[in-house]
Parts: structure tokens; sequence; C-alpha cells
């Protein structure tokens, strides 16, 4: 009751501040209406409505923000937009006959394209079929040298010494077949970083001494390059996985465990603990991931090494933020260190937006 008597005047709420939603309830419930004569609109369609596009909208916002800031941006752009739905699979399927204005292309860069300042599948093969023929005219020259010699037996051990030489040989030329090598550089202490193309079940395949595996703690072979490396070496691997679990114990973030990588044409598997985007220093942990993966590599005197590509998306690391982080661990890696046993790395990489974000941050290291 007023001082005069009178009633007092309640506020009025609209159906959005009833509703606890943002987004206009009544004007989504206009639309509706629009084009929709045939049909009841319950009162809840507005708001249920309006609720899905807010929480959309709010998605693509956070996810825009991530690329923004990963670019060294300090407002969102609709090249963000299209990056940010373009790195989330869900969004992505959602959107896809949706076309941004002004959000240009994604990253696709062709291997035909960089055969000739690069490298592409072209040279891997050439790279591949010459060792053959220089171990058959070392097999043809080395027949002489026998009948010339002395006849003392204890000249046979160069049978050994050959089988040696060939895995050697392998490791040296490339990943193998089915794999492209896009680009390559050199760090501080000779050693060979190589950006590779290929397909996620071949994982296996690579002709590598050592390949690391991103997973958690429990060393899960479910999903990614687990699931590829568990069909790759089948049953004796993933008991060869269940012994080191038992051993080795839950890993915790960043640190490492090595198992034999049995059914492969690799020597170990490099099992690591990847940190979770949002957790506390996730990017510092990242980077000692890496860096607790070469010195592993480094332990067992590897001379090559394949990094798969750590998870990205919603629950994992933006793929730019992963690839600056990650070629800065490696590079910090051997500026700090006198001598190292690795020889060749190898990034491997499955998707085109991977490829053309890693290209680009190899460039930036090109360019410093």
């Amino acid at each position: 009751m007023s001082a005069r008597g009178g009633k007092k005047k309640a506020t009025k709420l609209s159906r959005s501040a009833r509703a606890g939603v943002i987004f206009p309830v009544g004007r989504m419930m206009r639309y509706l209406r629009t084009g929709t004569h045939k049909y009841r609109i319950g009162m809840g369609a507005p708001v249920y409505m309006a609720a899905v596009i807010e929480y959309l909208a709010a998605e693509i916002l956070e996810l825009a923000g991530n690329a923004a800031r990963d670019n060294k941006k300090g407002r969102i752009t609709p090249r963000h937009i299209k990056l940010a739905v373009a790195n989330d699979e869900e969004l992505n399927q959602l959107l896809r006959g949706v076309t941004i204005s002004n959000g240009g292309v994604l990253p696709r860069i062709h291997p035909e394209l960089l055969s000739k300042k690069r490298g592409s599948r072209v040279k891997v093969d050439t790279q591949v079929t010459v060792p053959e023929k220089r171990a058959e005219r070392s097999k043809s020259t080395k027949k002489p040298s026998i009948k010339k010699g002395k006849g003392k037996p204890g000249r046979k051990p160069r049978v050994k010494n050959d089988k040696e030489a060939v895995p050697n040989s392998t490791a040296e030329d490339g990943p193998g077949d089915g794999f492209t090598i896009l680009s390559a550089k050199s760090l501080f202490l000779g050693q060979k970083l190589s950006l590779t193309e290929s397909e996620l079940s071949k994982i296996g395949t690579i002709k590598v001494e050592g390949i690391i595996n991103p997973t958690n703690a429990e060393m899960d072979l479910k999903e990614g390059v687990g699931n590829a490396l568990e069909k790759a070496g089948g049953r004796e691997f993933l008991d060869g996985v269940k012994e080191l679990r038992k051993a080795q114990g839950p890993l915790e973030v960043a640190s490492v465990a090595v198992g034999q990588a049995n059914g492969m044409a690799a020597r170990f598997i490099i099992h690591c603990n990847v940190p979770q985007w949002g957790s506390e220093k996730c990017e510092e942990q990242l980077e000692k991931t890496v860096k607790n993966c070469l010195s592993a590599a480094e332990e067992k005197k590897l001379k090559s090494v394949a990094f798969p590509s750590l998870p990205a998306g919603r629950n994992g690391f933006p793929k730019q933020t992963a690839a600056q982080l990650i070629l800065k661990a490696i590079s910090n890696h051997f500026v700090s260190s006198t001598t190292s046993s690795l020889k060749n790395i190898y990034f491997v990489l499955f998707d085109s937006e991977s490829i053309g974000i890693y290209l680009q941050e190899m460039a930036k290291l090109d360019a410093k």
C-alpha cells in the first residue's frame, strides 16, 4: 500500500527475464508464428529456442575468442568464427552448409604444389628406392671381394653388419610408403624436423624407431592413435601395454612410459599423459610432456621418432596453440642439450587444417 492508500505498481518482467535467458523470447515467438500458421505453438517453444540459440552463440564466441587469442588479436573477426566452427566437430557438422561472410577459406595446401620446394611423395619414393639399388650393387661387389680374401673364416660376420645396416638405412631414408613429407627444417644440433601427411590407420607402419602415443593416466587405447596402434600391433601389443600399466601404475600429467612396439615397424612406443586444456599450467605441462618424450627417446638411443597430432578440439588444446608450444619445446630441447642420438623427428598429421597450421608455424620458425 502506498501513502495515499493506492496499490503499489508491480514491476513488469519480460518473458526472457522470467525464463532466465538473455535472448528475446517474445521475438522468437514472433519468428515461430511467421510461416507456421498451420501448427499450434506452445508457450515453452520460444523459451527452448532462445535457450538453444543462446548456448550455441556462447560456444561459438568462446571458441572464436580462443582463435583470436592464438592469432594475437584483440577483436573477434568472421575469420576467427570460421576457424572456431571448423575446429569443433559438432559445430562443423551442424553448420557445414553455412557460408560465413568474410570468413575466408581453411588452409589447405596440396602436396603436389610443394613438390619443388618442400618435397613430396616423389622424393620420398626415390629416397626409398635408391638404397635398394645400392644394396644390390654392394652385394654384387662383395662377392668377388670374398673370393679375393686370404681365406680367413673370421670375416664372415660381415653379413651381420649388413643386417644391422638395413634398418638404419630405412629409418634414415624416410617414413615409408603412405607417408608424404611436406616440409623439412634443420634444428640446432643438425636434427631434421619433417612435416608428414598420412592416414591415422597407417601410423603403425611408419619406419621409425619410436612412436609417441598421447594418452591419459590409464594408458587407454580406445580412441585415436592408441586404437590405431592396437590394431597394428594386435594382441601381443595389447598384452605388453597391460603389463606396462601394472608395472608403471597411473601416469602423472606430463610423464611418459616406454614400452615395446610389438608387431610394428618401430622398436618402442612412448606413452605420454597429455594435459587437458584449461587445467592449471596446461601450457607449461604440454612443453614438459614433449621434452620428456624426447628425453625418453634419447635414453633408449633412438635415432628417429614420430609425433602424431596431439588431441585438439573442445576438450583439448586449440590446434594453433598446440603447434606453437610443441615446436617451441622441441627447438628449446635441442638448443639446451649438448648431444643427442635423435636424427629425424616426424610430425604425422591426418587432416588438412592441422597441416596448414603446422606449415605456418614452421615457416615462422624459419623466419626467426
